[in-house]
């Protein structure tokens, strides 16, 4: 609002022994702090989580002293740290593991395939025949992929006791041994939680940031959106530099670099196309923004879409659109890509379900390998490949994404009235509203008119 970089961080609880229809409502959930800005905490987050992490403790150990209204009677209430909700950025500053650079991925760890790009300047993330099965013939493949053969497992993720080994140590030169094989910045304080350690899932992987990410590369890449595409000179000189798809290299004309067009290359056409069917579809009251206003039909260029936005684009339209503009093998695993999110991102989970879906993510990312450039493949084109397992642990993503936490802090900018106090303000909204939820969920028998003396 003010054009200045300001970040302010508020930590929510939220209490799952509620309904799966409750438990996300705002009105439940519980502000516990709010980490002033104006810059990031960085990994110094530990900090300000210090008076939360001791009252855990407390309530673990000890717990406290609660009256049960059904039973008449006192109990001692306890409570459990199930999981941490937070976009990717954020699972770096809370787990320790350094979400940049060739170990980016906190699942694969140091088995992280990664390969360093020359002419990107910047890591990519490919390797994924090592989830296929043993005896798939993709892991053959030579010619498609690196030339090379793929006899490898794919990486088991670090236990908690594990994850304690990677601890930084003070002393430079032990610090500086330890770094060559890990990602490791700090060892997080919720491992000061005595059940920390033997949790399965203690970060989430957001959904909500990786689908919008992924819908954004390849809306960039197929329109070919300078800025955003990830097929350009460096992406080819990059495949010139590792010997594949000499199809595609780059050619020299008049001192200039020209570009071969590629199986997913778009003409004039087709791109109208896309951005006129974009442009021209209709939702249903409430189900989508207005996204005629992110589409330039005449530029042939799309942009400033919201997350909701690509989770619409991305489920529901794209497969219709690429159908017809693209050939089959590009077609196939864009739209197999499609079906994995929105079957992801269903309520209701079945284990049969998940085991075909874990076996065809692998199977999707090996085929998008075999068309798109290294460039198209960061981190978050790998992170999907780990959902599955994820969904397995700690069920559907319905109840562990963003989304919610993205709309209740739209309702904290809303109570900011003093701009250059903006904590503060965000502090009286939530106790004045908090203080009206409680008079309207538990005091039912009083007069509407009352409330104000009461709340006075």
């Amino acid at each position: 609002m003010m054009n200045v970089t300001y970040t302010t961080w508020p930590v929510i609880l939220i209490p799952y022994n509620l309904l799966p229809w409750l438990c996300l409502k705002q009105p439940f959930w519980m502000m516990s702090m709010l980490i002033l800005g104006p810059k990031s905490p960085g990994n110094n987050i530990d900090v300000y989580l210090e008076p939360l992490i001791d009252e855990l403790k407390q309530l673990w150990t000890v717990g406290v002293e609660a009256w049960d209204a059904k039973a008449k009677t006192n109990f001692t209430l306890r409570a459990i740290l199930l999981w941490t909700i937070n976009d990717f950025p954020a699972y770096g500053m809370l787990s320790g593991w350094s979400t940049k650079g060739k170990f980016a991925c906190p699942y694969c760890n140091k088995d992280t395939d990664y390969l360093w790009l020359k002419f990107g300047c910047k890591h990519c993330y490919l390797g994924h025949r090592r989830w296929l099965t043993a005896n798939h013939k993709r892991r053959r493949n030579k010619t498609s992929f690196n030339n090379r053969a793929e006899n490898r497992a794919a990486p088991v993720p670090l236990s908690g006791a594990q994850v304690q080994f990677g601890k930084m140590s003070n002393k430079r030169k032990q610090r500086e041994e330890e770094t060559r094989w890990h990602n490791w910045r700090k060892k997080s304080i919720f491992f000061e939680l005595p059940y920390w350690e033997n949790l399965l899932v203690r970060h989430n992987l957001d959904v909500m940031h990786i689908e919008k990410n992924i819908c954004d590369s390849i809306l960039g890449t197929l329109l070919d959106i300078e800025g955003k595409t990830k097929d350009n000179v460096k992406a080819r000189l990059d495949m010139q530099h590792l010997g594949i798809r000499k199809d595609q290299h780059p050619l020299v004309q008049n001192g200039k670099y020209s570009l071969p067009p590629s199986k997913y290359s778009l003409g004039k056409e087709e791109k109208t196309y896309l951005c006129k069917l974009l442009e021209g579809v209709k939702m249903p009251d409430g189900y989508a923004s207005n996204i005629k206003r992110c589409v330039n039909v005449k530029e042939c260029k799309v942009s400033g879409l919201k997350t909701h936005d690509c989770h619409v684009i991305f489920q529901k339209l794209l497969p219709i659109a690429v159908r017809d503009i693209l050939p089959d093998d590009i077609v196939i695993p864009l739209i197999e890509l499609s079906r994995f999110f929105n079957a992801i991102c269903s309520k209701e989970l079945s284990v049969d379900d998940l085991d075909s879906m874990n076996n065809s993510i692998a199977v999707t990312l090996c085929r998008l390998e075999m068309v798109f450039p290294p460039a198209f493949f960061d981190i978050m084109m790998h992170l999907p490949v780990h959902l599955v397992e994820e969904a397995k642990l700690a069920g559907p993503v319905c109840y562990r994404w963003m989304y919610p936490i993205e709309r209740y802090l739209r309702t904290l900018k809303g109570y900011v009235r003093n701009k250059s106090h903006p904590e503060g303000s965000i502090a009286e909204g939530y106790i004045s509203e908090e203080c009206m939820t409680f008079c309207s969920q538990f005091l039912d028998d009083v007069d509407e008119s009352q409330w104000i003396g009461l709340i006075a």
